[in-house]
């Protein structure tokens, strides 16, 4: 397996520009959907209908999923800048685990992968 071309890594550039918008713009929208709850929760302002404890722990529900969306989203951020940094510094596309280069069907797939499938099974394996 060969090392990625500069036109290759200008695609995988752009396509991680690309995803880090829709993602952050992702991050916002959750953000302000959890605030928007939040506020119309501490003002009692949920509805004009009579509050029931159901109601609250739905709303709780859907604000703590919003919120673990959210921390999930701001990780693959995390992982997509830390993608565009190896691209800068000449390391992207190769496996944190093994050294060796990620195939590019991967790499089209997840961009931001910091694994080959191998590497990333055996992690998945040592995993509780």
């Amino acid at each position: 397996m060969r090392k990625l071309l500069k036109k290759e890594l200008k695609i995988y550039k752009e396509k991680l520009l690309k995803l880090r918008d829709e993602v952050s713009e992702e991050i916002k929208s959750l953000s302000e959907d959890v605030l928007m709850k939040t506020q119309a929760e501490a003002s009692g302002d949920i509805s004009s209908h009579s509050f029931h404890l159901a109601d609250a722990a739905s709303g709780n529900f859907e604000r703590d999923f919003s919120l673990g969306l959210a921390s999930n989203e701001t990780q693959v951020l995390r992982e997509i800048d830390l993608a565009l940094r190896k691209i800068e510094d000449g390391s992207y596309g190769i496996c944190e685990g093994c050294g060796k280069p990620i195939p590019k069907r991967r790499l089209d797939v997840l961009p931001y992968v910091k694994f080959c499938t191998k590497c990333q099974k055996n992690l998945e394996k040592q995993s509780p």
